[in-house]
């Protein structure tokens, strides 16, 4: 199949794919005389497998490890464990980024309610004071 059937079949951009290519998680596929390339069945799976770990966070080393163990099948899954654990520990530490980043957009709202001028936004002035403190 061609570049543009492979991403319909899988829900990517074309550009995506060759992405993959240049990053080494996609093997090159085979090329008509024409120059075009020529995907196969393997190149789906692979491709649908990356999206997937895409849509989990992933990074792309992390997805490159998960391919190089998938290649060495019989060995222990406690590296793949391992990776995942990691993963999980980087979440748990975004979510609570996210939450502090909540509470501190949450009291900035806060500090505005009424209808005031913009001069005397209390949200314009509490970001000017909070980056003023933060340089």
């Amino acid at each position: 199949m061609r570049i543009g059937q492979l991403a319909r079949l899988v829900e990517v951009d074309t550009q995506t794919i060759r992405f993959y290519e240049q990053q080494g998680l996609l093997p090159p596929p085979d090329r008509q005389e024409n120059g075009y390339r020529v995907y196969t069945e393997k190149h789906g799976e692979l491709l649908a497998f990356i999206r997937r770990c895409r849509i989990l966070n992933l990074s792309l080393a992390e997805i490159h490890k998960l391919q190089s163990y998938q290649n060495d099948p019989h060995q222990p899954c406690a590296a793949v464990n391992a990776l995942l654990d990691d993963h999980i520990s980087h979440v748990r530490s975004q979510i609570t980024a996210l939450q502090t980043l909540e509470k501190q957009l949450v009291s900035l709202r806060g500090s505005c309610n009424d209808g005031r001028e913009v001069e005397a936004c209390g949200i314009l002035a509490g970001i000017s004071e909070r980056s003023m403190l933060q340089q």
